[in-house]
């Protein structure tokens, strides 16, 4: 079943009167709805802020704010769709237009009778569960987007959205923040030696080796082919390189069996720490582990090399 149907409908009515309240609870008893009340628009806004109900019954008379202000507010908020009904006693045309055109959804003529207040509820029911529906497949949507298929690791676009705003935060409040290339040496040759589908495996084995050395406040991912990128804030000089080295050497470590030959697969980092004088924007941090990483390559592969203040080589 779809798990927005699974769970019950939260219901929030503001309503003031206690026979109008009791009368709806009547209308609602065993039906599959988790309902609460709030006797004034005030007490409605704070339970819709902390409730986030899936639909909101509001009484257009009720103290203020009335359920026609409490309409609008409710529409200005963020976050996942609320139905919103009406109960009125105003009939009038040019009544209901403005209820309507303040955010609701449907309305309720009041003294209601109970079916049709429950079918409205239904309507609404069914409404919501298509815009969960919409939600979830548009978040599944959106995680493909910045998902690496081959590694599973966040892709290019989604590890530069995350440097960007980490970026920002080092600048305003003048943080650590470390840009890290990784590329794996040599590997076309394992590719033109031994296939493309070793060469995946040495990428998918980097890329668990880097998941599993990734804190939940930084990120690594995928940049294309061979090339890895991953973002560290909070840490000192002395503990990036420590770290970043030990990376390169757990790797280093790992013996690959393509196609019955034992063979060692090494790979070469390039950091750059931010500057706030010359780093106005990622790609400046690029550029500089970039140069660094084109240093280590140079200086015979399975090194690290760091852009801070002076260039220096952490040799395997």
């Amino acid at each position: 079943m779809n798990a927005s149907l699974q769970n019950p409908i939260r219901i929030l009515i503001a309503e003031d009167s206690p026979l109008c309240q009791k009368l709806v609870e009547t209308a609602l008893t065993n039906q599959p709805y988790e309902i609460h009340f709030a006797a004034n628009g005030q007490e409605a806004l704070r339970m819709f802020e902390a409730e986030r109900p899936d639909i909101l019954i509001a009484d257009w008379m009720i103290p203020p704010p009335s359920g026609v202000e409490l309409c609008r507010e409710v529409r200005k908020r963020a976050g996942g769709y609320t139905y919103v009904i009406l109960m009125t006693s105003k009939s009038e045309t040019e009544n209901l237009i403005e209820g309507l055109e303040a955010g609701a959804d449907d309305y309720v003529t009041k003294p209601f009778d109970a079916g049709e207040l429950l079918a409205r509820i239904r309507v609404g029911s069914r409404v919501i569960a298509m815009s969960r529906e919409i939600e979830t497949r548009n978040a599944a949507l959106e995680e493909a987007i910045r998902t690496d298929y081959l590694t599973e690791l966040p892709n290019r676009k989604a590890v530069e959205e995350f440097a960007s705003k980490q970026l920002e935060a080092a600048r305003r409040h003048g943080f650590p923040l470390w840009i890290v290339v990784a590329d794996l040496d040599k590997f076309k040759l394992v590719n033109d030696t031994y296939g493309h589908v070793a060469g995946d495996q040495a990428i998918q084995s980097f890329a668990e080796l880097l998941r599993a050395n990734t804190r939940a406040s930084d990120i690594s991912g995928r940049l294309g082919g061979d090339e890895f990128l991953l973002v560290i804030s909070h840490g000192e000089k002395k503990a990036i390189l420590q770290t970043i080295d030990r990376l390169r050497a757990d790797f280093a470590s790992e013996r690959f069996d393509f196609a019955g030959h034992e063979i060692q697969i090494t790979a070469s980092f390039g950091i750059a720490g931010f500057q706030a004088a010359s780093d106005k924007t990622v790609a400046d941090l690029l550029i500089r582990a970039d140069k660094a990483l084109y240093s280590a390559k140079s200086a015979g592969r399975n090194q690290v090399v760091a852009a801070v203040d002076r260039q220096f080589v952490l040799r395997g």
